[in-house]
């Protein structure tokens, strides 16, 4: 059939308009509000101690994980569990194998700065007694980020309700740290953490005291990261295993090399 210049024309503007639809790549899809993590850690450490009281070695492996929920208006809440085992060391003996943490914020943006303020509290089942309440505030520019939490619980993991009753609350954290990709999928990490207890903690023998966190983490893909870090905290002295377990002096605030492989889906 012999086209008129008419059709050649509309032709030829359909066959470059598909041409240029097919080099068009499809939207980027959004990412997902709800995300879920999960881990395996050689010694779980909590603001540089140890959280299981019951053996003295480096070598205490806990599981964790948990879910994250953030809007798009800013706000979040999210939950996250672990394993632990030194609430039955508390007078009480309540025990309990789990952490469970529950905390929600908003966070926004003040010029470059990224802002978040939120509220946690870590719950241990079958031990009340150990159950504490924090309000946080933190701030991050660039790879420098600080964070500051502040008990408003009768009790601080026990102290304040089994022991030391009414210094729990007023308890303060600031969290100092650094994070900065150094190479291809190799993030360098590092934290300063600060404890001050109440004045009657300190004259009972629990002086305020420091931590440390120094490592890296690897991105081998997939949502799968693998991190290692030395993390311990000073004044060790007077932060020791319980008698029952340990009566050479060893602290739960020694330092340790800790590795966690996580997942994040």
């Amino acid at each position: 059939m012999k086209l008129i210049p008419v059709q050649l024309a509309l032709a030829a503007s359909l066959v470059l308009s598909g041409a240029a639809f097919a080099q068009t790549p499809a939207p980027a899809a959004e990412p997902s509000p709800l995300s879920f993590n999960i881990s395996l850690t050689s010694n779980y450490k909590f603001r540089g101690q140890d959280q299981d009281y019951t053996k003295t070695r480096s070598f205490k492996p806990a599981l964790q994980g948990g879910v994250d929920y953030a809007f798009s208006n800013g706000f979040y809440v999210g939950n996250w569990n672990s394993t632990i085992n030194w609430t039955k060391y508390l007078p009480s003996g309540d025990d309990s194998k789990i952490e469970i943490d529950v905390y929600g914020g908003y966070k926004f943006k003040a010029g470059a700065v990224d802002l978040d303020v939120g509220a946690l509290t870590y719950y241990y089942p079958s031990a009340s007694g150990a159950n504490t309440t924090e309000v946080y505030l933190g701030a991050a520019y660039g790879p420098v980020s600080a964070k500051y939490s502040h008990t408003v619980s009768k009790g601080y993991f026990g102290l304040g309700k089994e022991y030391l009753v009414g210094e729990g609350r007023g308890t303060g954290y600031l969290n100092l740290a650094f994070a900065q990709e150094v190479m291809p999928k190799v993030t360098f990490k590092a934290s300063l953490g600060f404890t001050e207890l109440k004045s009657a903690a300190n004259a009972a023998g629990l002086p305020d005291y420091m931590d440390y966190s120094v490592g890296a983490s690897y991105d081998l893909g997939s949502g799968l990261a693998l991190s290692g870090a030395v993390v311990g905290g000073n004044k060790k002295s007077s932060y020791l295993f319980p008698a029952s377990v340990d009566t050479s002096g060893k602290s739960i605030n020694k330092g340790t090399l800790v590795v966690t492989l996580t997942k994040t889906l």
